[in-house]
This record gives C-alpha cells, structure tokens and sequence, in this order.
C-alpha cells in the first residue's frame, strides 16, 4: 500500500507558521494555534493541501520531522521579531518577545533552506528571514521614517505603492513596476542580511521585497497579498515551486495545473 506522503497523486503540501496566543471560544480561554482564514484559503485555492505548523518544543527535532512531509513552507504574519536575535536594545513598542515562534520559525527556515523546499514569507515572515539570515530591523518606522502609513490600526489595512525590480523572480509573478499592496506593519527591514536581493521598495527607499538569487525559491514581502483576494499571483509562484520540488523528489512530472506559472 503506497503511504499518503509517498502518492504521487496528491496536491503539493504546504505548511504555514501560526499564532499560540490566548484564545477565547465559548467558556474556553485558553492558548491556541490559530492563523486567520485568509492564509490557508490562498493557498488551498492555489491548488495545494495547507498544513499549519504550531510552534513546537525542541523546534529543530520538530522541523526535521514536518519538513519531510512539505512540499513547500509560507512564514506567515504576526507579532514582532525579537530584537535580542539581531543585538538591538529593545523599543518601548517592541511587542513582546514570543521565542518560542522566533525558533520555531528560525529552524523551519533553515531546514527547509538544506532540502530545497521553497520559502514564501509574509510581513513578519519576511522579517524573521532576513533576521536569520544575519540582517537587522528597523523597530518603529515612525521614528525612523517619519510615517505612520505603513500601520493606520485598528485592524484595517493600509495601501501603499511598491516598485517591483524588473528582471526577478517577483516581477514574474506580479509583474514590475507599480504595485498597490496591504500594508499592516510597524517594523521593517534595515540592513539587509548577505544572501538577499531586494527586489521591491517603497518610494521613502523601505524594503519591500527579497528574494535569493539562483534556483533556490525564497520570496518574501512586507505586505499583505493574503488580503487581496482577487489575486493569488504570489501563492500561485509558491505552489507551483512546490509541485516542481515534489516532481523533484518523487519523479513525478508536476500536475498540468501548475503549468504556465512562471518559476
């Protein structure tokens, strides 16, 4: 009998990073794993099965054990990156630090990074790349920046103006030049780590994309493409380099759906 991970027949899988926050439902108040619906909705409408991913004890035992069974791994959004793991003091609105998601997420990466599985990081996702990577973040961009446009609150997103860099891998999905984007975010990138390309920025300079050069698949934005239902460009990219990495791994040619988007 042919195991499920082993089916050649099956959807590329993804994993996706959550929350463990305190959760209320009915009587219960408790701490929960939970991503909003928006994420795994774009990748399910993608053409892959979404997995999510807890922080988990022993994070590097347990990437080890999950990354086997992904085709392909979203870093998703959520509460600041600890400024300890890039020797910065930390800022007065700082979040508070959530390490068991920082390592979590930091040993994903790096496994997912050894086997060639491809990375999509959003936002926060974003964030922890280029701080694992070795780069440094801007705590609050009003003070550096001067601009609160990036985070308006209240649970309602912003929309801002990237540029897209021609002749990468992002151009391909969405296209160069102007983009409008949701924009939900108080930090962002300051040095960029050694190994990333910036491929999209804001018109005050803000780094709004990165990716990797050569075949390896990481992309990773600062904004909110979950939030733009009508377009699936950036989680189309994803699954269709999940399917390759799967074809990769088992011999099977990748499915007919995941034809035509650009690699």
């Amino acid at each position: 009998m042919v195991s499920s991970a082993s089916d050649p027949r099956r959807t590329p899988v993804v994993g996706l990073t959550t929350y463990l926050e305190r959760a209320k439902q009915g009587v219960w108040d408790v701490r929960a794993s939970f991503l909003p619906q928006q994420y795994f909705d774009a990748v399910t409408a993608s053409g892959a099965t979404a997995v999510l991913l807890p922080p988990q004890p022993r994070p590097e035992q347990a990437a080890a054990a999950v990354l086997d069974g992904l085709d392909g791994l979203i870093l998703t959004g959520g509460l600041d990156v600890q400024p300890e793991l890039y020797g910065a003091e930390r800022h007065p609105l700082t979040d508070p630090a959530r390490a068991d998601r920082d390592a979590w997420e930091i040993a994903l990466l790096a496994g997912a990074r050894e086997r060639g599985i491809p990375v999509f990081g959003i936002c926060r996702g974003l964030q922890l790349i280029n701080v694992a990577m070795g780069g440094t973040l801007h705590q609050h961009l009003p003070e550096a920046l001067g601009t609160e446009k990036y985070r308006i609150g209240g649970g309602v997103f912003a929309e801002n103006v990237v540029d897209v860099d021609a002749d990468t891998r992002l151009a391909g999905l969405v296209g160069a030049g102007a983009l409008t984007v949701h924009s939900y975010h108080h930090q962002g990138v300051d040095r960029v780590a050694d190994g990333l390309h910036v491929t999209a920025r804001t018109d005050d300079g803000l780094v709004q994309a990165v990716e990797v050069d050569g075949d390896d698949y990481l992309v990773a934005v600062q904004w909110h493409p979950e939030e733009n239902a009508e377009d699936r460009r950036l989680f189309l990219g994803l699954v269709a380099a999940a399917a390759r990495y799967r074809a990769s791994r088992t011999g099977v040619p990748e499915s007919p759906e995941h034809h035509g988007v650009p690699a």
